[in-house]
């Protein structure tokens, strides 16, 4: 009977220890989450300092001084397209102290070629900034003032329009492809080393269509391009583009445009992510910010960690689809060799 007592009461100093044990983790894992950050927190721009990246992610630098008793420090990490950067992200450590910056291109990437890591699982969504609307523009002395008009010809003049693009494979080249695909049209890519170079064909008559970024504002401002639609879901918050319509809403159903956010190393801490997310949707949304982000030709388009993250698993499924269907895939392969 005796022995039946100790062994009982040893069981229940063992129990009560345990739980003892388990709280005070929880407690130290609550502290540590209420604490955070306690140090810099490391965003990583996996390209070089200038660019659209880059300024928008020292944007939020100067504005998280607003609302963290840490600042944020930026670490540029250019090279392979923006892989080398991923994967330093990819495979930091998991604490909150190291995030990215990412965008249609880290899908992209893994997509076009090897990657040490598949990013749209190796990465942690963490919040959508901004995207970039992908426009559908002429020489402003082309006879066709929206997008009917421009299908209508094509289909009578099969294989006479070229579209300017900045890269095999990049986010306009692909919606280029859609569209022509979904209008059921015979138009000719053709690709060139980044924007400007585009848009100088445009002007000088070299091919009669353009794919392209908000960069063009300039140009339209000046009246020497129209821009005939957005490829977005919805209308640009962007002044020179507020009244372009979208593709949608001209009978075409495509839509695409170049996004930017955070992510972070997969595993993070639930409450840390939490906190993160809380601290970046201020950023987001702080008008300062708004107003230099528009200011480089991007449209605020705040998502949080849960949509986010929807966002990256059916944009990787759908482009998977779309390069496959409009032979990028086989364009991609053929430039490699």
């Amino acid at each position: 009977m005796v022995y039946k007592k100790l062994a009982s009461l040893l069981i229940l100093c063992f129990l009560a220890t345990m739980a003892m044990t388990g709280c005070g983790l929880k407690d130290k894992e609550m502290t540590v989450a209420t604490k955070y950050p306690t140090k810099p927190i490391t965003i990583i721009v996996p390209y070089t300092a200038g660019g659209s990246t880059d300024i928008m992610v020292r944007a939020m630098e100067k504005t998280a001084m607003k609302y963290m008793d840490q600042p944020l420090v930026v670490a540029n990490i250019p090279g392979g397209g923006g892989k080398l950067g991923w994967n330093e992200l990819a495979g930091a450590n998991p604490d909150g102290y190291t995030l990215g910056a990412v965008g249609s291109g880290t899908i992209l990437q893994t997509l076009h070629s090897q990657t040490k890591y598949h990013y749209a699982t190796a990465l942690d969504p963490i919040v959508q900034v901004a995207d970039f609307p992908i426009v559908v523009a002429v020489k402003a002395d082309q006879p066709w003032k929206n997008i009917g008009e421009l299908i209508e010809f094509a289909k009578a003049h099969p294989g006479e329009i070229k579209f300017a693009h900045s890269g095999i494979g990049l986010a306009v080249h692909i919606t280029g492809e859609m569209f022509a695909k979904e209008a059921g049209i015979n138009i000719v890519q053709v690709p060139f080393r980044g924007d400007s170079e585009g848009v100088a064909a445009l002007l000088g008559g070299h091919v009669q269509l353009l794919f392209g970024t908000a960069g063009i504002k300039e140009e339209v401002k000046g009246g020497m391009i129209r821009v005939l639609a957005v490829a977005s879901e919805k209308r640009s918050t962007i002044p020179e583009l507020k009244n372009v319509p979208t593709l949608k809403e001209q009978g075409v159903n495509v839509t695409f445009s170049i996004w930017q956010g955070i992510a972070a190393p997969k595993m993070l801490p639930p409450d840390v992510k939490i906190k993160l997310a809380e601290i970046f949707e201020r950023i987001v949304n702080d008008p300062e910010f708004k107003n230099l982000v528009e200011g480089m030709g991007m449209s605020v388009d705040y998502m949080g960690p849960q949509e986010f993250s929807e966002k990256w698993i059916t944009e990787s499924t759908r482009l998977d689809q779309v390069l496959k269907e409009t032979g990028i895939a086989d364009q991609i392969a053929a430039q490699k060799k």
